[in-house]
């Protein structure tokens, strides 16, 4: 796999913020493909929180 086709986040982390934001009863049934745009940005949202949040912890 090519550097850019690289996964940022894994699969667990994906369902865990979708069930978070309420959909992961859509990625289960239709995939990730029929959730809204709006709801995949507030996915990568959530994410960037949460890893600002661990490297905060860190230092």
């Amino acid at each position: 796999m090519s550097p850019r086709r690289q996964r940022i986040m894994s699969e667990s982390l994906k369902e865990e913020l979708a069930a978070e934001l309420g959909v992961a009863d859509i990625v289960r049934k239709e995939g990730w493909g029929s959730v809204s745009s709006r709801d995949c940005g507030n996915l990568v949202r959530l994410a960037i929180e949460r890893a600002e949040r661990a490297l905060m912890n860190e230092q």
